[in-house]
């Protein structure tokens, strides 16, 4: 099964459970790590997200895959807080955060660097307008690797 259809399947099967608990399920993650395979539901909440509410929808879940089994193989389930720093990746991300501290990283060096840290300024069918002091600059998406929110404390 492709991986885009494995996050596909199980954003179906916990978008219910997460709604219910008053969350959003901000992503779903199938990914390689140190040869472990993770499966990860990013999840936020007005006022934050607590251990309880992971606990809860984690339990509901696991459930649920284990009745559905759509990954053949064993992987290791997490569920936490998208974070802080949490990725921008659907337009509806974009529309949210607009005008909110962004660090945009590309896949070639772009004047001379591959990371860039401004304000989130346009989002146009992929593609990223950063205002980066009185500079304002554009990213075509075929260019961005990661676009995530920066904390700025």
């Amino acid at each position: 099964m492709a991986l885009k259809k494995i996050t596909e399947l199980v954003r179906e099967l916990a978008e219910p459970v997460v709604l219910e608990h008053g969350c959003t399920l901000w992503d779903v993650e199938y990914v390689r790590e140190a040869g472990q395979w993770y499966l990860r539901l990013l999840l936020d909440k007005d006022g934050g997200l607590d251990i309880l509410d992971c606990e809860a929808i984690s339990r509901r879940v696991s459930d649920l895959l284990d009745e559905a089994d759509p990954i053949e193989t064993s992987y290791i389930f997490e569920v936490g807080s998208a974070g802080a720093e949490r990725a921008l990746r659907r337009p509806g991300d974009f529309e949210r955060y607009m005008g909110s501290a962004v660090t945009l990283k590309t896949y070639k060096a772009k004047d001379g660097r591959k990371e860039f840290a401004g304000t989130l300024a346009g989002y146009d069918d992929g593609a990223v307008t950063l205002t980066v002091g009185s500079d304002t600059l554009r990213f075509e998406k075929d260019e961005i690797a990661l676009v995530r929110l920066r904390a700025e404390f």
